[in-house]
């Protein structure tokens, strides 16, 4: 009995080399990588964000203590009333100037790049040809690899 179990035993481990291409190996299904965890996947974006909120706070401190003065040296008090809508506007003063441009920028051209504009498919038929000639040039087939 202990020989008939092993015998079957070597006919499932032929069977998975036969159906790997003879490697004996398991290849775990999916990407050949793992996606990183979220902070890791999206450290860029955090420190973007992490700065962006630290310089708008600071924008904040610094025009509320300017109307502040600014109050105190005509007799009056500060007003939120007056500070908000004028913080709210040089914020998008700020914005439309440079973030709106600087998002544009990035985030626009990687749109561009995923959806594979003319130049991004360019790019990568180039190097897919670079590649197959390689191939070719070792002796090897690029279609079957």
């Amino acid at each position: 009995m202990a020989g008939g179990s092993s015998t079957a035993g070597t006919r499932s481990a032929r069977s998975r080399a036969a159906s790997n291409g003879g490697r004996g190996r398991s290849r775990p299904e999916g990407p050949p990588f793992r996606k990183p965890a979220w902070p890791k996947a999206y450290s860029f974006a955090l420190v973007t964000g992490a700065l962006f909120l630290f310089s708008w706070l600071g924008q904040f401190l610094f025009q509320m203590a300017v109307e502040s003065n600014e109050a105190s040296q005509h007799g009056q008090s500060f007003a939120w009333s007056e500070f908000l809508p004028q913080f709210f506007a040089s914020t998008f003063e700020n914005w439309q100037s440079e973030f709106l441009q600087l998002i544009w920028q990035a985030a626009g051209l990687a749109l561009f790049y995923y959806w594979g504009s003319s130049q991004s498919r360019e790019s990568d038929d180039r190097m897919e040809a670079k590649l197959d000639a390689l191939l070719r040039e070792r002796g090897l087939d690029p279609d079957n690899p």
